[in-house]
């Protein structure tokens, strides 16, 4: 009897053990609250993205994404109207952190998407979660943000963009492999995006054997580059590689090859400069320079319906690259909300703001435009696949991006990211 007794002691310890641990796998059920929506009321989903300034082209474009995402589902979840807000977040931690304070007030928010640029989201998501709303970036590419250091304020956050350790690695590979460079320079403007990711193309290159001749930065306000690219050409490097924003990056796009010892340099921006807009900045000076950007001609099937309802609602092209990632943020959140939200007898809807957060983070195997969005515990869900693109004068010409890549890595040799610098 004795051992029986002792038996079954372990076995209520093994099952209460079991319970803990089941129950410390979904982190924050039940402790974030709920979103309480009346029948015939809106789910209100909202975005924080910058659609004012120098960098508008880059909030209109993942703005689009998210509006055809919402149309393709008749514009409703479960019978409920879908309520979308838009706030502007001006490219800066400043207006990120404005943006989110005042989402984070609003107790209708259900979830969010932004926001666009990665400086926004290092004050603003942690400001989101706290108030117990998830966010979803369709074009935040900072190693930060999903960086496994990054601590428990950014739980909440996830992304359908592209990891910085990716592209910074490709956008190496290409001046080395494809342009056999030796010597580079980078630019960046103290902005996380910008810094970390020439810090993952300086590690890179440095590692297949470039030398990098300097790492300089600017203000995005700044307008007069020369001294910054005189001090640059006294290292003579044969490529410069600056991903930053439009404004910055249209002034010394236009100013680099008046200086002596770079009329010949070879250019490169990434995502952050491939729009529109940065040619009207830079001009016919932008005529050859690269892009590293997301490789369009390897999104999915849909892609292409996309792109004709994109065309027949807004009359054009798209602006950037971030737009079909949106569409994939607002799809894996409006998929989220149908698991877990709960409908009661008189018509109103319930949805638990842990249990949205934690079907958001195990979605895995979801067919998006961009690819197979799989997300991991860090919220990284893109499937990151990066081309080269160069401009040439029909771009500037038409203002039109080009969206054939000029180069991408091999399928059998991808990419071996470098680790960011905290």
């Amino acid at each position: 009897m004795k051992r029986i007794f002792i038996l079954s002691i372990v076995l209520v310890m093994v099952a209460c053990l079991v319970v803990v641990s089941a129950s410390a796998q979904v982190k924050y059920e039940g402790k974030l609250g709920v979103v309480k929506i009346k029948a015939g009321e809106p789910i209100h989903i909202a975005s924080w993205m910058v659609i004012a300034g120098a960098d508008a082209s880059l909030g209109t474009d993942t703005r689009r994404g998210v509006e055809i995402a919402t149309a393709d589902k008749g514009g409703k979840l479960l019978g409920f109207p879908i309520k979308l807000t838009f706030q502007d977040t001006g490219c800066n931690a400043e207006g990120g952190q404005a943006a989110a304070t005042k989402l984070a007030a609003d107790p209708t928010i259900v979830a969010a998407i932004g926001s666009n640029c990665s400086s926004e989201a290092r004050p603003g998501a942690p400001i989101l979660w706290k108030a117990g709303i998830v966010t979803v970036s369709p074009s935040n590419t900072a190693p930060y943000l999903t960086d496994p250091n990054r601590g428990p304020d950014y739980d909440g956050y996830l992304r359908t963009c592209h990891n910085d350790k990716v592209q910074g690695a490709v956008a190496a590979e290409f001046a080395w492999q494809q342009l056999k460079v030796k010597r580079a320079a980078t630019i960046h403007d103290g902005s996380v995006y910008a810094e970390q990711l020439q810090g993952v193309f300086a590690e890179t290159f440095k590692k297949l054997g470039g030398t990098i001749t300097s790492q300089e930065a600017v203000s995005p306000t700044d307008t007069d580059m020369r001294p910054m690219l005189t001090k640059i050409a006294t290292g003579k490097p044969e490529f410069i590689y600056y991903p930053i924003f439009i404004a910055a990056g249209g002034h010394i796009t236009r100013q680099v090859k008046e200086v002596k010892g770079l009329e010949k340099v070879g250019l490169m921006g990434a995502d952050g400069i491939f729009s529109p807009d940065f040619y009207k900045a830079a001009g016919e000076t932008a005529v050859g320079m690269y892009h590293s950007s997301p490789d369009f001609s390897a999104f999915a099937g849909g892609y292409k319906s996309f792109l004709d309802k994109h065309q027949k609602k807004y009359g054009e092209k798209p602006l950037a690259p971030f737009h079909a990632h949106a569409y994939d943020a607002a799809m894996i959140i409006f998929a989220a909300i149908e698991k877990v939200a709960k409908k009661a007898p008189d018509g109103s809807l319930t949805i638990d703001r842990g249990k949205l957060r934690d079907v958001l983070y195990a979605t895995k195997g979801f067919k998006g435009l961009t690819g197979t969005i799989n997300c991991n515990e860090y919220g990284d869900c893109a499937d990151p696949r990066i081309a080269v693109y160069k401009t040439t004068e029909e771009n500037v010409k038409k203002l039109v991006m080009p969206d054939k890549p000029f180069w991408k890595p091999a399928a059998a040799a991808p990419a071996k990211a470098a680790p960011a610098k905290k």
